[in-house]
């Protein structure tokens, strides 16, 4: 349930209300936009008289929501999330752009990627120290000796840094992260959300390989329950009966996505297509459709990367990319 407040309402009458609500034991969730404030209820509503509150002359209107998540829905929160991280701001208009390699492997190759993407116009390092991989056989990546070297690759280039956790046990190891990324294989691990609410680092939320939409939203809501609302969707792309791309990038779940919820939404055209000639049409694509960034992996000799080398571009490739997505976002602004 949400009530919308009137504008200009006296602070201490809307406080005592916010009192009466949570006195029947429901969660209040205050919203203040431009225009108005909206008191987002969670909990059991179903007691609750919408008469009695719409009849006060400091409530504009009440509305049920029947969606069931709650806090990363647009109608408790109408205007935009701006996620920080550092000085770069994701959301509400600011595109921004993550870039670097699928794996760590050494202090060389993530430096020079992490130069290479930031003189491109990079404003975030993306590097995977934990890799979870269909094959137990494969390299899953250098793990905490890996943070490091992406901490290295911070001081050198002044970049903020992304990397994904796989288990609540290696939270100690990300404590210096910038941004905590959640991958396909864990965006129903709720044990792991639940402790990634309990923090107050961005989270990069990315949608799994058949799941909807609502239940991506529904993940979102377990790390915003439990506190943390400095949440970052990512559509990643999802199982369908494609047989030439490694997954089916569904772009019109930004679009939708930005209907549905005020977090912002970025998209990654590597995994979605798992080659590098598909990534700069499915970039381009993608910042027409209003994502609030791209997530796009970089490495400075994908024929020999450890990890993800078929979808991974060459520096230059992504430097005359980015040239081509400001102008696709000047277009469409």
């Amino acid at each position: 349930m949400i009530v919308v407040m009137k504008p200009n309402v006296n602070e201490e009458r809307e406080a005592q209300l916010i009192e009466w609500l949570k006195g029947m034991n429901l969660g209040v969730h205050v919203s203040r936009g431009e225009f108005q404030t909206v008191l987002g209820l969670v909990g059991d509503t179903s007691k609750v008289d919408m008469e009695l509150i719409e009849s006060l002359d400091i409530v504009d209107s009440v509305k049920r929501v029947s969606e069931t998540f709650k806090f990363c829905n647009r109608k408790f929160h109408p205007d935009d999330t701006l996620v920080k991280i550092g000085n770069v701001t994701v959301g509400g208009g600011h595109f921004v752009l993550m870039a670097g390699p699928c794996s760590v492997e050494n202090e060389e190759q993530i430096v020079t990627v992490a130069k290479a993407v930031k003189a491109s116009g990079a404003d975030i390092l993306r590097g995977g120290a934990f890799k979870p991989r269909t094959s137990p056989y494969d390299f899953q990546g250098l793990k905490g000796e890996g943070l490091e070297l992406l901490k290295l690759a911070r001081k050198e280039t002044g970049l903020p840094i992304v990397s994904e956790i796989m288990s609540v046990q290696d939270l100690p190891l990300f404590e210096d992260i910038d941004v905590l990324q959640v991958g396909a294989r864990n965006m129903q691990n709720f044990d792991l959300l639940k402790e990634l609410g309990r923090t107050d680092k961005p989270v990069l939320l990315k949608r799994g390989l058949a799941n909807t939409l609502k239940e991506l939203l529904m993940s979102a809501e377990y790390i915003m329950a439990s506190g943390n609302e400095n949440v970052i969707l990512c559509e990643r792309g999802i199982r369908t009966f494609s047989d030439y791309t490694r997954n089916t990038l569904d772009l019109s779940a930004v679009p939708m996505l930005h209907e549905l919820t005020h977090l912002p939404v970025v998209v990654d055209p590597s995994h979605s297509t798992g080659m590098a000639r598909l990534v700069p049409p499915m970039s381009l694509a993608a910042a027409a459709s209003g994502a609030d960034g791209l997530i796009i992996e970089v490495h400075n000799d994908p024929i020999h990367a450890l990890c993800d080398g078929a979808q991974s571009l060459r520096p230059e490739e992504f430097d005359t990319l980015v040239k081509k997505i400001r102008k696709v976002r000047e277009a469409v602004r």
